[in-house]
């Protein structure tokens, strides 16, 4: 999520291809998201779970160049933790605790989501690939088994490798994973992607079923309708929170629930969602203002 400034532009050509007059109607248009960028570890884990959000995306979890599985902590005073190796969940059971208890108990909570970016994959495709006996297909299945994750959130910006990318794709789907995107910019890679990853499948049955576009920094400019009609998949537009990181991207409440009204009025929306729990802490923000926003606006 750390994203540059250059935008890429629309395929908007794409718009006569039935592909995409078929694909983007899709259901779901309730989805009320954000990304956890703190330890959750470390984070407010009952304000997260009571305050209108229904999917929760933990930011920096990566894969090593030999299929081990890292979650970044991301947090002054935490630590790096080695989540999975060797085919076995090695992250300790007070974080496995933790990150199934978004689910449990009094929670609004029914989707979780680890979001990573490309590091490591195109190699592990092309050596020792998919299969099912790789260590990083036996690590994610550990993962998931340990963690109850619900799907795999690709931040890719930088490397763009679409065959690999899909292999990828296909192997969580093995797993039992559901794929998502966190695009904003490079719109022909991820068109490419979704078509690829979703061939032969339909909704609700898709593999690749989200796409939380970032409308802040390198994505301000972006338009969510826009992005739907290329993709031919309903989006889920993020706002930063107000933050001291970059303030001039920061959205207050008023402001989120005045982007949020005007954009699900130009349709191609499946939600909306928020970067990110650590500033809503950092700054004394409140979870269940924010929250609300998406509350009233996605039902």
């Amino acid at each position: 999520m750390k994203s540059p400034t250059l935008l890429g532009a629309l395929l908007l050509g794409l718009l006569s291809q039935p592909f995409f007059a078929s694909a983007i109607g899709q259901a779901a248009t309730n989805i009320r998201s954000i990304y956890l960028f703190k330890d959750v570890m470390k984070s407010n884990t009952t304000a997260l779970k009571t305050s209108g959000f229904n999917t929760v995306i933990m930011f920096g979890v990566g894969i090593l160049g030999n299929g081990d599985i890292m979650y970044y902590s991301n947090t002054p005073g935490s630590s790096d933790v080695l989540a999975a190796s060797n085919g076995t969940y090695v992250g300790g059971d007070a974080l496995a605790a933790k990150v199934q208890s978004f689910k449990t108990g009094t929670t609004g909570i029914d989707r979780v989501e680890i979001s990573m970016n490309s590091q490591h994959v195109r190699d592990l495709m092309a050596s020792p690939g998919p299969g099912s006996s790789t260590p990083l297909y036996r690590n994610f299945a550990a993962l998931k088994a340990a963690w109850g994750l619900d799907a795999v959130n690709n931040d890719d910006e930088s490397l763009y490798d679409v065959a690999s990318t899909v292999k990828f794709a296909q192997m969580l789907g093995g797993i039992g994973y559901r794929y998502t995107i966190a695009p904003y910019t490079n719109s022909g890679f991820w068109v490419s992607l979704v078509r690829q990853a979703n061939a032969g499948k339909a909704d609700p049955d898709l593999l690749l079923d989200r796409a939380y576009l970032q409308c802040y920094d390198g994505g301000a400019r972006n338009s969510p309708s826009g992005w739907a009609a290329t993709l031919g998949l309903k989006v889920v537009p993020l706002v930063w929170v107000t933050n001291d990181s970059k303030p001039a991207q920061g959205t207050t409440v008023a402001q989120a629930r005045t982007k949020f009204t005007g954009w699900l009025s130009a349709g191609g929306l499946a939600g909306g969602g928020y970067w990110n729990d650590y500033d809503i802490e950092k700054m004394g923000l409140s979870y269940s203002q924010y929250g609300s926003v998406l509350v009233s606006i996605f039902k």
